[in-house]
């Protein structure tokens, strides 16, 4: 009976948890965690790529390992391709008293695309995208480059463990109810 108990756990977890392996997929533009939208509706893209350790691969703020690393901000608004925008990586979170590890002068992009590539070394960096316009754009992308985030993990762990509590608390008193 206790084996029964368990298998149903291991069952009852797996499929909570599968669940939220694919909750990425299909989200709109507007809705995903690399997309920053202003008040006034301006809105860019921005994904990260390592070509010499996993080529297909592309991240938004978390990026798995240190070096060269391909940052693509995609100007998804006409407006934005009309006027000079730049880009500024940091290591830290402060534009101006923080070292800066890549700088893109501003210049209008009309293909809608900006790409430039750095060197990143473990720990946080912010990227600040800046435009030459009345009021100025500003938005910024916080990046952690080879640091866990325990955060995420215990997010992605407290369902599955809550189930297998209930689940386990469930069985102990089926268990206890059939020995009386």
């Amino acid at each position: 009976m206790i084996k029964k108990v368990i298998q149903i756990n291991i069952i009852i977890t797996a499929a909570l948890y599968c669940g939220m392996a694919g909750a990425h997929e299909k989200v709109s533009m507007e809705k995903e965690t690399c997309t920053r939208r202003l008040d006034d509706g301006t809105m860019v893209h921005m994904s990260a790529s390592q070509q010499q350790h996993e080529p297909s691969d592309q991240y938004c703020t978390e990026i798995p390992r240190e070096g060269n690393t391909l940052l693509v901000i995609d100007l998804v608004d006409q407006a934005l391709r009309n006027i000079p925008v730049g880009m500024r990586v940091v290591r830290g979170t402060s534009e101006v008293d923080d070292e800066t590890v890549t700088y893109l002068c501003p210049n209008s992009h009309p293909d809608r695309v900006m790409r430039g590539e750095t060197s990143l070394g473990k720990g946080l960096y912010t990227v600040f995208i800046t435009g030459d316009a009345v009021p100025p754009v500003h938005y910024e992308y916080p990046l952690r480059v080879q640091m866990i985030n325990y955060a995420n993990i215990f997010r992605a762990a407290i369902e599955p463990m809550i189930a297998l509590l209930l689940l386990t608390l469930l069985g102990y008193k089926l268990m206890k109810s059939r020995q009386v």
